[in-house]
């Protein structure tokens, strides 16, 4: 296998539906992400989850699912179309309460009713609609792939094999980790193994909201809403790597 991104980073991630800026950092700092769609999904986590500003506090939303369970791949793990429909009108609708007054309401309003209309079996690719249709709204190429597709023979690997095996066989020596990965890998590990792994730290950013106290990290529908794209290219580029 050539090394053929050298001084390239890779990150790989669980997709998200509409995930907060720190999902975005994580992107941005890497070159090419990899969707880490055929792992266990996370109960009561981000995967189908976020939250809103209603009324200047913060709002959880939940895409409805089929039987979710630990036990299942994400990529395996579906929408409940039974309920789906009700729970879209009534996301639309909270969007539509909740940010009709904010400046950019109309375009992002319109992005986010095209992606939870788009035709998707999965939580996954609903979630990773998501995030594409964010960068294409802002001009910007996203390079991805999904680890179900290049990786599918890693499976039964460790936590920590799994990864390398997946960024050494893209041809990168770099991989990308969110912060909160400090408390599940070390650093010495990927390095034995030929690969630097790093963590970027999200830098919280206040803006303008309505009229209350700022409220942070919430799903990146939140900043659509109220900043223009160029500011909005510069909070993505705005984060450390330890």
């Amino acid at each position: 296998m050539q090394d053929i991104h050298k001084e390239s980073r890779l990150s790989i991630m669980q997709p998200y539906f509409f995930p907060y800026i720190g999902y975005f950092h994580l992107i941005n700092s890497s070159d090419k992400i990899v969707f880490y769609d055929d792992v266990a999904f996370i109960k009561n986590g981000w995967i189908n989850r976020n939250r809103l500003l209603l009324e200047n506090v913060p709002h959880l939303f939940t895409v409805p699912l089929q039987k979710k369970s630990s036990f299942k791949l994400i990529k395996d793990t579906m929408v409940d179309k039974s309920i789906y429909s009700i729970w879209k009108i009534k996301f639309l609708k909270t969007i539509k309460t909740s940010y009709s007054k904010a400046p950019y309401f109309k375009p992002i309003y319109e992005l986010v009713e095209s992606v939870v209309n788009s035709d998707f079996e999965s939580i996954s690719d609903l979630a990773i609609n998501s995030i594409i249709s964010v960068y294409d709204y802002l001009g910007q190429e996203i390079k991805y792939t999904k680890s179900s597709i290049i990786s599918p023979n890693f499976v039964e690997l460790n936590r920590v094999s799994r990864l390398v095996e997946i960024t050494q066989s893209l041809g990168y020596k770099r991989l990308i980790n969110p912060i909160g990965g400090r408390d599940l890998y070390i650093k010495k590990e990927f390095k034995e193994k030929g690969v630097d792994l790093n963590f970027v730290q999200p830098v919280q950013l206040t803006y303008k909201q309505f009229n209350g106290e700022h409220v942070a990290w919430l799903s990146i529908i939140d900043i659509l809403m109220f900043l223009d794209k160029e500011e909005i290219l510069t909070r993505f580029s705005t984060f450390n790597i330890e």
